[in-house]
């Protein structure tokens, strides 16, 4: 008799233990399971893909900063991408044959445009805490175009802002007003430098300025519609680090490059409306490829930053 519980309690423990194992696929499969390939496979697929080969290039001694930096800043991607896609566990797309390995880094200019413009694709579509990141990697990419002849130089993102669809959601205005008040401090900025820059300088620091401005009255017209009273701008705004000549001048206008690449990358993270993420991805790109050639003058390192506004 004192055997039968016995057995009986590791037949339960057993059947228990098999239905605890199926339960897992059958929960994974239950009301509100997307069984879709998750299209940010693909992504994080090309990531890999040019990670692994700009990292060849870069140990065959070919071009080796540049594809440093773009296997870096690429590895970045599909790291971030990775652990998104392994959060939800959705099922993997059938895989599409590895490209062809690059003799030189102009081989990669294609696929690094192509990244670019599927990210960026993918954005208006994405939940908010997904958008956030591909918009983060799209601009990755377009900043990456800047680092190297060979890679660009890419397009520029448009200027003009696109009006939201309907009235402006409460809960972006503040994230708006951060943004304006970035753009405020930028344009100040390239007010600054202008008299520590050589002329050759004077393109991109009257270009900058103007776009920035333009942003500017957008988000000020965007505010005021939404009954919100836009921020104003500072009297004027102190530098972490003096201005006294052309390096510290490009290292204070990267830094407010990086600065509104953050607070419009926080628009997209706090919108679901098309044409407010539309104008905050632009914006996001905008300044970050403005912002490289500025850290390079600076002499930063990386010269693009991997995920503009996660961790500019």
């Amino acid at each position: 008799m004192t055997g039968r519980p016995t057995e009986l309690s590791r037949r339960t423990a057993l059947r228990a233990g098999a239905l605890a194992a199926l339960a897992v696929p059958l929960a994974a499969c239950g009301p509100g399971y997307d069984e879709s390939p998750d299209p940010l496979q693909p992504l994080l697929a090309a990531a890999r893909a040019d990670a692994a080969a700009a990292r060849a290039l870069a140990s065959a001694g070919k071009d080796a900063d540049a594809a440093g930096q773009l296997a870096d800043a690429r590895a970045a991607h599909a790291a971030a991408l990775k652990s998104e896609v392994d959060r939800l566990n959705r099922p993997a797309p059938t895989s599409a044959p590895a490209p062809p390995n690059p003799a030189a880094l102009g081989d990669l200019k294609e696929r690094l445009a192509t990244a670019r413009k599927q990210a960026e694709d993918l954005v208006g579509g994405l939940p908010r805490y997904r958008a956030g990141l591909v918009a983060a990697v799209a601009a990755g990419c377009a900043s990456l175009q800047r680092i190297a002849p060979a890679l660009g130089p890419g397009e520029d993102a448009p200027k003009v802002g696109a009006a939201p669809a309907g009235a402006v959601p409460p809960e972006v205005v503040d994230p708006l007003q951060v943004a304006l008040a970035a753009e405020h401090a930028a344009v100040w900025v390239y007010g600054l430098v202008s008299a520590f820059l050589p002329g050759e300088f004077g393109d991109a620091e009257k270009s900058g300025a103007a776009e920035h401005a333009v942003r500017r009255d957008f988000l000020q017209t965007t505010l005021s519609a939404a009954g919100a009273t836009p921020v104003a701008p500072e009297a004027a705004y102190v530098p972490k680090s003096p201005v006294t000549d052309a390096k510290s001048a490009s290292q204070v206008v990267a830094t407010a490059e990086a600065d509104c690449a953050s607070a419009w990358l926080a628009v997209i993270d706090h919108t679901d409306d098309a044409g407010l993420r539309t104008t905050a991805l632009h914006a996001l790109v905008a300044a970050s490829r403005r912002g490289t050639p500025w850290r390079s003058e600076a002499g930063q390192k990386p010269v693009a930053i991997a995920m503009p506004g996660q961790n500019s």
